[in-house]
């Protein structure tokens, strides 16, 4: 009987140099960060189908690359650079590399935002004792090499019951082409301080790219945070991101993930709610057209009581796109009082269009509410018939229903530039008429 194949044989030569020469280099912290994971990466390899959590996302075409670490670059289209709100606080990043010519931030209270590259030669930097900490590595093979290979990104810090009034734009633009490059997030949002960030990635014409990034998010206790990831890229590129996040006592979190560009595109988000008290809402749009495979994997773990938390994805899904929805909710023997709902649904706009859903629900406390529920349909009939009755041309009645359907989540948002943003963004993907 033949050995059941787990993962491929990579030709990455050049990129496990790269990571292996990063090893060596900064204090010894990070050389033990890079350390693990590179060893990560070769323990896990890059998996195949036979791995039940990659069931559904192929990687052969990735595995069989020979990937170039991406150079640093200017982004050659910096006045279309997305910008969601004027005056807000400005990051950028270009392959992973903080673009100090292209990023705006004022001095404003309570809010720090420096390069992680400013971090990497120190051992008392705050940033030693954070990086690397909440990111489950262990259980995702590229947030591994990631680690292995990060040169720089952004830490945005928020004091101690700081209220930052300006929206915080995290822009990362990859540029080139056949590039792996790692961007590095790192947020930490102390006692009961407040803010709203935006973290957009784009693309400046580069193709058949390859982006990495890790996402680290700590929300202490009393904190509020409204995140909105948005994945723009051209759909000549990959990216598999790895999105996570902890949360203290009393805390508040609400995530919004919006997924429209990529060939072949993944985030895993994980949140672990570590205090008693919690709110948080991990929701998703996503919009996926031609032949793009795009995969959102989710886990919620509930480990004390009285936490509350919120999960709604909607899916689009026309030509012959497929979309994967892996949404599980764990709630331990100790987190009785929690209350966990989870709604996912499709909109098939193509008879070969595809969803694969797997909602997931590990319940080991016996005093709890949960619910879950997936539905997979198309555009009613009834509906277009009483609008195209009243002289609703076609495409804007089927306009209307897809806004309709996704607005669920949009609606939710609480910075109006970025709802039209993404509508308009959603209008654009889906060839749409613009309503609004």
């Amino acid at each position: 009987m033949s050995a059941v194949l787990t993962r491929y044989e990579t030709t990455w030569p050049n990129v496990e140099a790269v990571a292996q020469a990063h090893i060596g280099e900064g204090p010894l912290w990070l050389r033990n960060l890079r350390s693990r994971g590179l060893r990560v990466f070769q323990e896990l390899g890059i998996p195949t189908p036979k791995v039940e959590e990659w069931k559904y996302t192929p990687l052969r075409d990735i595995a069989e690359r020979k990937w170039e670490l991406a150079e640093p670059g200017p982004a050659w289209f910096e006045p279309a650079l997305p910008s969601f709100v004027e005056g807000a606080v400005r990051i950028v990043l270009v392959n992973g590399r903080f673009d100090a010519n292209l990023s705006d931030f004022p001095r404003l209270p309570g809010l720090t935002v420096s390069p992680i590259r400013e971090a990497l030669t120190d051992d008392a930097n705050p940033v030693s004792a954070v990086l690397g900490t909440i990111a489950r590595i262990e259980k995702h093979p590229f947030g591994a090499l990631a680690t292995a290979l990060f040169e720089d990104g952004v830490y945005v810090h928020l004091a101690t019951g700081s209220v930052i009034e300006s929206l915080i734009e995290i822009v990362h633009v990859t540029s080139g082409e056949g590039g792996v490059c790692a961007p590095r997030v790192l947020i930490v949002a102390e006692k009961d301080s407040v803010a709203k960030i935006v973290e957009v990635y784009v693309t400046d014409g580069a193709a058949d790219s390859l982006t990495l990034p890790v996402t680290e998010v700590i929300v202490e206790r009393g904190a509020n945070l409204e995140h909105v990831r948005v994945q723009d890229e051209a759909t000549t590129n990959a990216h598999i991101a790895l999105w996570e996040t902890r949360q203290a006592e009393g805390s508040e979190y609400r995530s919004y993930n919006v997924a429209f560009g990529g060939r072949l595109a993944r985030t895993d988000q994980g949140i672990d709610l570590q205090g008693e008290h919690c709110i948080t809402r991990l929701d998703g749009v996503v919009a996926a057209t031609g032949n793009q495979l795009i995969d959102n994997h989710t886990r919620l773990d509930h480990a004390l009581p009285n936490c509350n938390s919120f999960e709604i994805y909607k899916q689009v899904i026309d030509d012959e796109a497929t979309v994967v929805f892996n949404g599980q909710i764990f709630v331990h023997a100790h987190a009785q009082k929690t209350d966990a709902k989870q709604t996912n649904q499709a909109l098939l706009m193509s008879p070969k269009a595809t969803i694969n859903s797997k909602p997931q629900l590990e319940i080991f406390a016996d005093d709890v509410k949960c619910t879950h529920g997936a539905t997979v349909g198309q555009l009613e009939d009834l509906p277009l018939f009483y609008m195209r009755q009243r002289g609703i041309p076609q495409e804007m009645a089927e306009s209307l229903l897809v806004y309709a359907f996704a607005a669920e989540v949009l609606e939710l948002i609480s910075v109006d530039e970025v709802k039209r943003d993404l509508e308009a963004r959603l209008d654009r993907k889906l060839g749409t008429e613009p309503l609004r």
